[in-house]
């Protein structure tokens, strides 16, 4: 993964944030709850996961413009990171 060990542990917290709040989705599904709690809930995990994956991206930026990689990989280019970026776009 990108990003230095405090990004990794953002990432890891919004994710289970989401997993919980993905869960929570699931259960008012099943408890036939209002459309409307259901789809606000669905956004807020939307919202997480794309958050999640633009603090990837974000340190793969700054990976990227400091020049360093882990474990001897080479930083991802340009295009790399532009087509991650999309693909939360």
């Amino acid at each position: 993964m990108v990003g230095d060990e405090d990004s990794i542990v953002l990432v890891l917290n919004r994710l289970r944030r989401a997993q919980g709040q993905l869960g929570g989705v699931i259960a008012m599904i099943e408890q036939g709850r209002d459309c409307k709690d259901v789809v606000t809930q669905l956004a807020a995990v939307s919202r997480a996961l794309d958050r999640a994956g633009f603090k990837i991206v974000a340190s793969g930026l700054r990976e990227c413009l400091t020049e360093t990689a882990q474990d001897g990989k080479e930083p991802m280019s340009e295009a790399e990171l532009e087509k991650l970026f999309l693909a939360l776009a």
